[in-house]
């Protein structure tokens, strides 16, 4: 089964606190949605930009984007 990594973007000095922050959310949604999804992170891209991200199955992609509103996705492969 394909998995997309949904990801949202924060630039600016707390750009990574913030991504940080929105993880504890997104893990909070896959608790209270009941979902089988276990996979969310953050990562500093840079200095001023940070991105979270959540990575769902294909069943999930479509009701986990309209309720959450991430800025993009890609195809998730694991590390």
């Amino acid at each position: 089964m394909r998995q997309i990594k949904l990801i949202w973007d924060f630039r600016g000095p707390a750009a990574a606190k913030t991504a940080e922050h929105h993880v504890v959310h997104l893990k909070e949604f896959i608790a209270m949605e009941k979902l089988p999804l276990n996979t969310t992170g953050f990562e500093a891209v840079t200095d001023m930009h940070s991105i979270a991200w959540m990575v769902v199955t294909d069943d999930f992609m479509i009701p986990v984007r309209d309720a959450l509103k991430p800025h993009r996705g890609e195809l998730y492969t694991a590390e």
